[in-house]
C-alpha cells in the first residue's frame, strides 16, 4: 500500500480531536476553566464535530456513488461487509457528535470541566485526552468498577 493511501486511511478513521490543535498550556496560578480554556475546548470540540460531520457526509456521497451491482456473489458479500462496517463506524460517530453537543452545552452553561457526580475539577489534561469527559477520574473509576460487578 502506498504511503499516501496509508496516511489518508489513518486520517479518515481518526476519532480524536487533534486536527492540528496544540494542547492547552496551563499557566501557573491560572484560574481553572477561565475564558481562554473554555475558548480552547470550544474550538477543539467544534473542529472535532466538523470532522465527524464531514466523514458522515463523505460516507453518504460514497454510498450513493458506489451503488453499482456486483454480479459475483463474493464481490457482493465483500461490498456488503464493507458497507456494514462503515455504517457501524458512522453510527458510533453520530453518538459521539451527540456527546460533543452535550459538552458544548456544558461550556455554555458554565458546567464544563467539573465532575457531574462530585463537582470536583476534571482537569485540563484529562479534558485534552477526552474533551467529552463528564466525570473526574475517581468517579469514572468507580463507575467502571460498578459496571464490571454488574456484568
Amino acid at each position: 500500500m502506498p504511503a499516501t493511501t496509508r496516511k489518508k486511511s489513518a486520517q479518515t478513521t481518526r476519532t480524536t480531536p487533534r486536527g492540528g490543535m496544540k494542547p492547552y498550556q496551563r499557566k501557573k496560578g491560572e484560574k481553572y476553566m477561565n475564558k481562554k480554556q473554555l475558548a480552547h475546548f470550544r474550538t477543539m470540540l467544534l473542529a472535532w464535530r466538523q470532522e465527524l460531520l464531514d466523514e458522515l457526509l463523505r460516507t453518504v456521497h460514497q454510498m450513493r456513488d458506489d451503488a453499482d451491482v456486483h454480479s459475483d456473489p463474493n464481490d457482493r458479500a465483500s461490498r456488503e461487509t464493507d458497507i456494514s462496517l462503515e455504517l457501524r463506524s458512522r453510527d458510533r460517530e453520530s453518538k459521539l457528535i451527540k456527546k460533543i453537543d452535550e459538552a458544548l452545552d456544558r461550556i455554555s452553561s458554565g458546567d464544563y470541566g467539573y465532575c457531574e457526580v462530585c463537582g470536583v475539577e476534571i482537569g485540563v489534561e484529562r479534558l485534552e485526552a477526552r474533551p467529552t469527559a463528564e466525570l473526574c477520574i475517581d468517579c469514572k473509576t468507580l463507575d467502571e468498577i460498578r459496571e464490571k460487578q454488574m456484568a
